[in-house]
This record gives structure tokens, sequence and C-alpha cells, in this order.
């Protein structure tokens, strides 16, 4: 069984951020303890969308890249979707749990504080993303936005880069899905309304917990809960589409909520519920140990032994079929709970079928010399 991190040499935690940690990732040379990477940082007050109460904590600097491509490919059986686009890389929202904070590694960056203030900026998304429809041998499915990245973190705000990948797929008429903890979403109503009446698009709101305190120290930068619920209810009302997703479920913390967290979903205007399990790789373990360690000690335990139940012994399990849901008795009982507590409320559990009969290549041609230099900087 492993040990969390001492939490005398650990950095404390910040109103505002996740982790105050600098983690290694996986690829450096040098391996060192996580004692060793906490570095000090500014301090800059930077309030979250849906979030008046944010402090001050350390400053978000986002680089602008020109990506070489946009579209990446799904080969995962468990993930239902083939294409999907991160307008970002990185997430200012900070969610301690957060699956794809290893990704940061692959930029010589730490998944710990890193991940949530050193943010990278795909300036030309629009433009390519225009380029790669265009091609004769894309063959249109749902894409899905903010599958490793949510693209309405607070720096859409200014980037506003989501909003371009958004006004191409309305252009041609490509089918998309959007999963965000935002209710930045909002401010694209205009485009997701049309969208919705062609069944073309889908959104999924994520709704970890009910507990404004629980959420503010889970996943510090993201719309409050109920906030998220004020969202569910205003895509509804304008015709798109949209689900809840329960997600991640973390055994004791927002577990015991699964039940009133569908209740406040299906009175919002959802359609569907979604859930996975909380799911720990690579340094995700490490930073959500530390996390615990620090806001909920007398939990932590009974947190650690659980998850490894629900992964067969294991901090965590990569198979396709097991890594969404987990295994075992409490991986049942999780999944019937899900399950009843939709059904009572008549909520289904899949996403509608999205139209992609009505993809129009040519719209993509439409001045092309112009609109590639126009998400450019």
């Amino acid at each position: 069984m492993s040990t969390p991190p001492d939490d005398r040499h650990v950095a404390a935690p910040r109103k505002g951020r996740g982790t105050m940690t600098r983690i290694a990732h996986r690829f450096e040379s040098q391996g060192r303890q996580v004692d060793e990477l906490v570095e000090p940082v500014p301090d800059q007050a930077e309030p979250a969308w849906g979030d008046d109460d944010a402090q001050p904590s350390p400053q978000t600097e986002v680089t602008p890249e020109q990506a070489r491509s946009i579209l990446s490919r799904n080969d995962s059986p468990d993930i239902p979707f083939t294409w999907s686009i991160n307008p970002y890389r990185g997430c200012e929202h900070g969610c301690i749990y957060c699956y794809a904070r290893p990704t940061h590694s692959y930029l010589n960056l730490s998944p710990g504080l890193d991940f949530e203030t050193r943010l990278v900026a795909k300036v030309n998304a629009a433009a390519l993303l225009r380029h790669e429809l265009a091609r004769e041998g894309h063959e249109p499915s749902p894409i899905n936005i903010g599958s490793a990245t949510d693209a309405y973190q607070p720096v859409e705000r200014e980037w506003r880069i989501t909003r371009s990948v958004l006004e191409v797929l309305h252009a041609c008429q490509h089918p998309y899905t959007i999963v965000t903890k935002s209710s930045g979403v909002e401010r694209d109503l205009d485009i997701l309304s049309v969208a919705g009446a062609r069944r073309q698009a889908y959104v999924m709101v994520s709704v970890t917990t009910l507990d404004s305190g629980l959420s503010r120290r889970l996943e510090p930068r993201a719309a409050a809960p109920l906030r998220r619920l004020q969202t569910v209810q205003r895509l509804a009302r304008a015709g798109v589409p949209v689900g809840v997703n329960v997600a991640p479920i973390i055994p004791f913390l927002n577990e015991p909520e699964i039940e009133q967290i569908i209740e406040a979903a299906a009175q919002a205007g959802a359609q569907a519920i979604h859930y996975t399990v909380v799911r720990l790789p690579w340094e995700v373990k490490p930073l959500f140990e530390e996390w615990l360690m620090h806001h909920v000690p007398d939990k932590a335990a009974r947190v650690m032994a659980r998850v490894r139940e629900l992964r067969g012994g294991k901090d965590y399990d990569a198979d396709f079929s097991l890594r969404m849901k987990g295994e075992g008795v409490w991986a049942q009982l999780i999944a019937q709970r899900v399950r009843k507590a939709a059904a009572r409320h008549g909520l289904g559990r899949r996403a509608p079928e999205l139209d992609s009969s009505a993809f129009d290549r040519g719209a993509l041609h439409l001045d092309d010399g112009p609109q590639m230099g126009l998400f450019t900087g």
C-alpha cells in the first residue's frame, strides 16, 4: 500500500488552486520526491466564471501555440467518439482529480501546479480545423470538444478559441459534443441553439457535487454547483440537448450525493445522465493523496482503500473495460444506484444520436486565404 506524501513537506493548499505542488513528471531524467518540488510563486487575483469568491492565487500564464494539427483520433473502445478537439493544453479549473494532468509531462511541465497555471492556447485551431475537415477523406461524425481540457475555462473569455472552433463547425453543419464545468458555455447559445435544432450538438455539464464548499476545494476555478445547474436549465430552455455528467464519483466524498445530483439534474432539464468513477493515472495519484491529507485527513485512508477496491486492489487500472466504471461489488452498487435514480426521474443513459448527414464540405472552402490567418494571434 502506498503512503501519502508527508504533510509537513508539501505545499500548503491555496484558495483558487487545486494544488501548490510542482510534482516531477514521469519523463524527468532525475527522479525527485514531492517535497523537493515546492517552489514559491507570485500571487494574482483571478476570479473564475461563476465563482465570485475566488481568492488571490498563483498567476496564470498562457503561451500561444501554432499547432500542427487540431483533430485527434480516438481508438479507445470505451470512449464514444472518434474525433476530439482540445483548444488548450492544461486547464485553469485546477480539478485535483483530473485524469488529463499527466499530459503536461509531454510539455516538460509539472502535472501539478503547472497544469493549472502554465497553459498553452492553440491560436490557429479554427484555421486548422477548416482545412482538416475540408479533406476529401474526412468522414463526419460527432467531434468531442474538451476531452483533455475544459474548452470554457476562464482564459477562453479572452482568447475565444472555442468560439472560433464552433463557428467553423456551425458553418459546415458538422455535429459535435461538449463537456464542461463552466457557465461560460452560455456565451455561445446563439450557435448552440441552432445546432441543437439541427440535431448537431449535445452538451454535457459535469456536476461533481452539490456542496459548494467541497467543489471549491476539489475544482477551485470551475463554476459553483448551483451555477452549473442553472447552465443546464438555460441550455435546455434554448433547445440544446443537454446531459449531466456525475463525474468523477469519489468514494466517501461525493459518492453519497449520487441520487441528489441526479434529482437536481432532472429538475434543471437534463435529458440524460452519465458517470465515471475517479481514476488516478501516473502523477494524479500522489497529487490526489496529498489533497486528501490536506482537506479530509480523517477520510483519506478510507477513500484510497475504496478506490483500490474499485480497481481490483490497484491504485489504477488502465484496462479499457474497467477504467471508467471500475470493477467489483462497489462498482456494481454505484452502477445500480445511477441506473435506478436516472430511471426514477425519467432520464436516459445515452447521448442523443446526432446528424452527420448535413455536413457541407464546400462551405469550408469559402474565402480560404483570409480565413487561414484569422485566428493566428
